[in-house]
């Protein structure tokens, strides 16, 4: 198990909104162990300031997906669902309906604060299950120091790809920028692997597991749900797919 030296040099980081900026610029332009280690080392490494850039991140999402969804209201579009043959069912507004865009649009932001919040909360409990897993594994760490460097990573890269978002009501940038989405996101995992494994103070394959353990039990019981969902309701679709087939029947 390789281990980090503990004389790492602690990052002078400037008071305020200005250090935020250098914490998230040092993690983007310098993504390394040691570059986790320096920015969770300062006494501002603490798990406040990692809500506040939730915060602030959710935030921001919320508005961009109410601009977002305004856009397409405007249009008359619907969103492109992942499951083919849906968008039938998902009633559609008249083309250039522009009082409903502004509905849209005002709700949107207006409920973009509680999107903040709500981001939070899954963030304060997603951090605390990859720091529980990384104990297991012989971790040293703290729930401060992962929540602080984990919220580095995640101010920036929700912004980034909120905005990437806005060009998905275009035909086939849509499709490069969702490319671009999915490698950053692949990035953060390789992020937040390094994050836990500076902060705990042990090898890789016990970060990619603190980091991976948890995503792969919920989609593990988000599957076994569906699969359950599906096996109650089976007979009840069937009757109604039979009560309808009987009605079209000549």
């Amino acid at each position: 198990m390789d281990q980090m030296p503990s004389n790492a040099p602690i990052m002078e980081s400037k008071p305020g909104v200005a250090g935020w900026f250098q914490v998230w610029t040092k993690v983007f332009t310098k993504p390394s162990e040691q570059t986790f280690v320096e920015i969770t080392e300062g006494p501002e490494a603490v798990a406040r300031t990692a809500y506040i850039w939730v915060f602030i991140a959710g935030t921001i999402s919320g508005i961009i997906q109410a601009i977002l969804r305004a856009i397409y209201s405007a249009m008359g579009m619907t969103p492109q669902l992942p499951i083919p043959g849906l968008e039938e069912y998902i009633p559609q507004t008249a083309t250039g309906d522009s009082g409903t865009a502004i509905t849209t649009l005002i709700s949107g932001i207006c409920g973009a604060p509680i999107a903040g919040l709500v981001s939070v909360l899954f963030f304060a409990l997603g951090v605390a299950i990859v720091q529980w897993v990384a104990k297991l594994f012989g971790g040293t760490g703290s729930y401060e120091k992962l929540a602080y460097a984990v919220g580095a990573i995640s101010l920036p890269l929700t912004i980034v790809t909120s905005i990437l978002s806005l060009f998905s009501a275009i035909p086939f940038v849509g499709i490069c920028t969702g490319v671009i989405s999915f490698g950053f996101a692949i990035f953060a995992i390789y992020l937040q692997i390094a994050a836990v494994k500076a902060v705990n103070r042990f090898g890789w394959g016990q970060a990619a597991g603190s980091v991976l353990i948890p995503w792969l039990v919920i989609v593990f019981v988000c599957g076994c749900l569906v699969v359950g969902g599906l096996m109650l309701l089976g007979p009840v679709i069937g009757n109604v797919f039979g009560e309808i087939n009987q009605g079209l029947a000549p």
